[in-house]
């Protein structure tokens, strides 16, 4: 039986600030399931000691540059029979706010000495130095807050063998060269070649160079970060380690336990392929929630986002207007929140059109279920995307996509031209260039299929049948691994 230490610095459903947190459950419980002995670690953050049933200390270690003991905590993550360690330091990590920071004055000023000792224990673990008799064959981390693992132990003679997961390249945990300093770290890591990133330090680049083999949550995102347009400046190391075969993509599964149309719980009535026709009762009661007119004949646009650039929100913002001014039978249903400016624009597009458009600001998990279900296309027009994980909701609801043709959006949306149309194959609309005017055409394209029943009926059905289950990605990487081995 495969030993897996997988370590991340926030798991749904205890912590989640994003698509991290869902990876780190919901794939290490398929690890688990194909029978694999799996360990997740994490900090214990105040939510986790509170959320928790059971916690029992099972360990207690000394990390360099820290002067009190820590303690190792265990449970199990809800819903699952896997093994949950916590690394249980109260001064960095039991405190009010988020895994990194308060919503109202952003980044904690100590994270950089938070997550260097959530990456020493990291490795305390992974050497079996923690009286627990238990080590890994694979030590498998995930982004910048874990990237210092993989570098702590490149040297140990005993050592697993290390992965390192890119969710987000464009966050690298940049810290000057005093915090390094201050982190009581080797010397020997400050180089070009080591955690040396121009003159600042870089949590990433621990994984990067360290590891053994990297990954990405998309095929195309594992290619885009090898380019100067997505790479920040790491392009060059990164198209090094895929020249090497060190680099792969492996698209991220969905819970499909947690979002099926079938069983949802959220949702107003439950559907199928086989009873396409109880998506309408959704469709009016996501109308009627946003006081919108209960019209079936309207296309719906579904948008669940973080508000922000990366997002597209702006491209999003500009091309629907458009289309609102043109007088379209089309609706519009937003649940987010993120940058001031764009939450404000959304209210005056709101007010702009009171019976077109419906705003909540904030996030809200029925109502992310209820819209995926009601809504009749799902806007994700994102500038990069690592892999994603509504849009993979939106085909599992037959609530087809309009994506940017980026990341793990164009790994998973098979674009609604003529001929994919006929072949069975298309699940939703694609556009490339990050203007709105693209976005529009895309529009465009939808409202004229959607006024075609037949065809559209034929996509959501085709939409509904994909699979992007944890089973599928889950056996990618016990193939990975099985190579490290």
């Amino acid at each position: 039986m495969r030993k897996i230490l997988f370590a991340s610095s926030e798991v749904h459903p205890l912590v989640k600030t994003g698509g991290l947190a869902d990876v780190s459950s919901s794939l290490p419980i398929a690890l688990h399931q194909n029978g694999d002995d799996i360990r997740i670690v994490m900090p214990a953050y105040r939510q986790c000691l509170e959320g928790l049933k059971k916690i029992e200390p099972v360990a207690t270690i000394k990390l360099e540059g820290f002067h009190l003991p820590i303690e190792i905590l265990q449970a199990t993550l809800p819903d699952s029979g896997v093994t949950l360690w916590l690394v249980h330091s109260p001064e960095h990590f039991d405190r009010e706010g988020g895994p990194y920071g308060l919503p109202q004055s952003g980044d904690f000023e100590d994270n950089a000495a938070r997550f260097a000792l959530f990456s020493r224990a990291i490795a305390v673990l992974a050497l079996d130095q923690a009286g627990l008799d238990w080590q890994p064959d694979i030590l498998h981390c995930n982004d910048w807050q874990t990237g210092l693992a993989p570098a702590l132990i490149a040297d140990e003679p005993h050592r697993p063998a290390t992965i390192f997961t890119i969710h987000n390249l464009a966050y690298q945990g940049l810290y000057s060269r005093d915090v390094f300093d201050a982190l009581d770290l080797p010397e020997r890591f400050w180089h070009s070649n080591g955690l040396e990133f121009y003159g600042l330090m870089s949590f990433m680049k621990g994984g990067l160079i360290y590891a053994d083999h990297l990954t990405t949550v998309s095929p195309t995102y594992a290619k885009e970060i090898c380019n100067y347009e997505y790479g920040y400046g790491l392009e060059g190391l990164l198209s090094l380690r895929a020249q090497q075969g060190r680099l792969t993509g492996i698209l991220n599964g969905i819970d499909n336990n947690e979002w099926d149309p079938e069983v949802d719980r959220y949702i107003k009535k439950t559907y199928s392929t086989n009873n396409i026709r109880n998506k309408l009762v959704n469709k009016a009661a996501i109308q009627r929630h946003f006081a919108l007119p209960e019209n079936y004949d309207a296309l719906v646009l579904g948008l669940i986002s973080r508000l922000v650039s990366q997002k597209g929100v702006d491209i999003t913002l500009d091309a629907v207007a458009k289309v609102l001014e043109a007088g379209v039978n089309v609706q519009l249903v937003c649940l987010g929140s993120g940058e001031a400016s764009y939450e404000q624009d959304l209210r005056i597009l709101r007010a702009r059109f009171p019976d077109k458009v419906g705003v909540h600001i904030g996030y809200d998990e029925a109502l992310s279920h209820q819209i995926e279900a009601g809504a009749d296309v799902f806007l994700m027009p994102s500038r990069f995307e690592p892999c994603g994980l509504n849009q993979l909701y939106s085909l599992r609801y037959g609530t087809l996509p309009v994506v940017r043709n980026t990341g793990g959006l164009a790994d998973s949306v098979v674009d609604a031209t003529e001929e994919n149309r006929k072949n069975g194959t298309a699940t939703g609309f694609k556009f490339d260039l990050s203007t709105s005017e693209a976005m529009e055409e895309a529009l465009d394209r939808a409202l004229d299929l959607f006024q075609r029943p037949r065809l559209w009926r034929n996509m959501v059905l085709t939409a509904m049948e994909q699979d992007y289950s944890w089973e599928k990605s889950s056996k990618a990487y016990q193939q990975l691994y099985d190579r490290l081995e």
